[in-house]
């Protein structure tokens, strides 16, 4: 069947690259490295979204849109940040093309030259807060809360649909307050969003923790991320949330008159997740058949299928179909009956398994006659008859269900991933074997660093839930006194 996914075990990488293009997820785009997000890929991020932006706004948080492009002086106020993403700036230099005279087609203008140069957003720290200049004046202008859904460019060499792209969808959030408390408080807050909708809505456990400082954002003080495990044992960083202290608010001269007048520096956090999720997603859970989409992000929660020879069949069929469809979208669900008279059933059941529709229904004449439905489960791939009478209910209660399981079988595979390693011969032996590493660390940039090089293991936390790591011990590395473990792995 032209629908056929390699092997997990096979090749992973391909498996991958197989679900994005043959679940209708997205396509590569003529540009290198930029991808076309189809209609059923960008249905789930359209979930996604829709559901972090309802949790942001219940903390206040409300959306904006700021410029695509960044004059190239704003970069060079912050030294580190500009530091941090020099590399994969895209830059425009000129605002106009003609026909070349020698008729070698369409150039660029000589003479359109931009009196500044302008980089194409790859964060917009910059000029988010040459605004908030004007936008901040006393205490009482405080706390700003902004977030934006927008796309960034981030020139990569090595691409990957969803992982890694040079142009990608995402939200930023981005604000301000009076005391680094406040601003300390917010990061927190954002960080536990973004691990609750992980663990709640994408059925994927993440560890949450604090980015050593080689691991931080370009220009914070502080950085929190959730780390999730992927099936075959690579981390990757799934949502991050920084404490930016007074760095952008001295940068662009950003100050408030406090209660007792006199000027302060603003506080700053900002915090993003991207497409990147919809990539967790599918390497999360996926298997061999297809995706596996627990149903709160499934853009079809329930497909029927109707079996029949004759038009007759199929009218009485569709007819029962539909009472039960409105049933459960009176319930609050999406569902597809699919009716195509071109496709065999069985076709059907494999395209809807492969797009990982949580929960199939299918019916035929005897089905019909003994009022039964077959219901199927995509995560566990069984099947079951059950009486077509109170089905709808039945199956309200089967998708609450299947989120549940979807999430403790990856929490169970995720676990099974972590391990305690003590030494450095058993490190070097180990992190090849995937998973999350708790390991002792000195501290230092230059161990970090160090093991980085020999291993391409990276800290991914110090974490602050979901592992305990408060003990003494040695460094793996450097034999030095350590207080506690941290998380190591090979990531995305």
């Amino acid at each position: 069947m032209a629908k056929e996914v390699t092997n997990r075990k096979e090749n992973y990488s391909q498996w991958y690259n197989d679900l994005v293009v043959k679940a209708d997820l997205a396509e590569q785009s003529a540009v290198r490295g930029c991808m076309v997000i189809k209609p059923y890929g960008y249905a789930i991020w359209e979930k996604m979204q829709s559901i972090l932006d309802g949790m942001f706004k219940a903390t206040g948080v409300q959306n904006a849109y700021f410029p695509l492009f960044i004059p190239k002086s704003f970069f060079s106020r912050e030294a580190e940040h500009v530091a941090g993403f020099a590399k994969e700036c895209a830059v425009v230099t000129h605002h106009r093309l003609m026909n070349d005279p020698d008729g070698r087609g369409v150039i660029v203008d000589p003479d359109a030259k931009l009196e500044e140069e302008l980089i194409v957003r790859p964060t917009s720290e910059t000029i988010i807060w040459s605004v908030y200049k004007n936008w901040v004046k006393s205490w009482r202008d405080l706390p700003i809360l902004c977030n934006q859904w927008c796309n960034v460019v981030r020139w990569e060499m090595r691409t990957r649909p969803f992982l890694r792209t040079s142009e990608f969808l995402w939200q930023e959030g981005h604000t301000a307050h009076a005391t680094a408390e406040e601003a300390e408080a917010k990061a927190n807050e954002m960080v536990k969003i973004y691990a609750d909708f992980a663990r709640n809505v994408m059925a994927m456990p993440v560890i949450v923790g604090h980015k050593s400082p080689n691991e931080r954002f370009a220009g914070a003080l502080d950085t929190l991320t959730i780390e999730a495990m992927m099936q075959d044992g690579k981390a990757l960083q799934a949502g991050t949330s920084h404490f930016l202290g007074q760095n952008f608010a001295k940068s662009f001269d950003v100050q408030f008159a406090n209660a007792e007048g006199k000027l302060e520096y603003v506080w700053a956090t900002s915090w993003g997740v991207s497409t990147r999720l919809m990539g967790a997603l599918i390497m999360a859970h996926g298997d061999d058949n297809g995706l596996v989409l627990p149903p709160a992000l499934a853009p079809i929660q329930v497909v029927m299928v109707p079996i029949y020879k004759t038009e007759e069949e199929r009218l009485k069929l569709i007819s029962v179909f539909e009472t039960v469809k409105k049933e459960l979208e009176a319930a609050g669900h999406s569902v597809k009956i699919d009716g195509r008279d071109t496709l065999r059933p069985g076709f059907k059941f494999a395209e809807w398994e492969l797009k990982g529709v949580p929960v199939r229904l299918a019916m035929g004449p005897r089905d019909l006659e003994e009022g039964t439905v077959e219901v199927a489960r995509r995560d566990t791939l069984t099947k079951e008859n059950m009486p077509v009478e109170g089905i709808a209910s039945k199956v309200d209660a089967l998708l609450d269900t299947i989120q549940q399981n979807i999430y403790d079988k990856a929490l169970a595979g995720r676990d099974t991933l972590i391990r305690k390693c003590d030494s450095w011969e058993e490190f070097k032996t180990e992190i090849q074997k995937g998973g999350f590493l708790l390991c002792h660390w000195d501290g230092t940039t230059e161990t970090e660093q160090a093991i980085k090089d020999e291993t391409k293991a990276t800290i991914r936390c110090i974490p602050i839930d979901s592992v305990v790591c408060e003990e003494e011990g040695k460094c793996i590395y450097s034999g030095k006194p350590s207080h506690r473990r941290v998380v190591f792995a090979i990531s995305y």
